[in-house]
């Protein structure tokens, strides 16, 4: 869990950028519920030790307030993930 833009910057994103090759998250479908929005998506990428690559479903789930998220979750199947990290 972080609790901050720079939390989240350091130590997902920038690690995502040291482990994988080609992340790219795909948009497909946005709802919106008053403060929540859930973003339907993809991510796809090559392993940097594996060369495994993975297309993975995934959901974000933004709280936002006053036009600035202030919660974020993501729900996707790690067990992809894992598999593509492993030999």
């Amino acid at each position: 869990t972080y609790h901050t833009p720079d939390g989240v910057t350091s130590n997902v994103m920038e690690q995502l950028g040291k482990n994988w090759d080609g992340w790219t998250a795909h948009d497909d479908t946005y709802v919106a519920d008053g403060e929540n929005v859930v973003v339907l998506a993809r991510y796809t990428a090559t392993n940097k030790a594996t060369g495994k690559p993975i297309d993975v479903r995934v959901a974000h789930h933004f709280l936002v307030r006053g036009g600035l998220i202030v919660r974020f979750e993501q729900f996707t199947d790690t067990a992809l993930v894992r598999d593509a990290m492993t030999d």
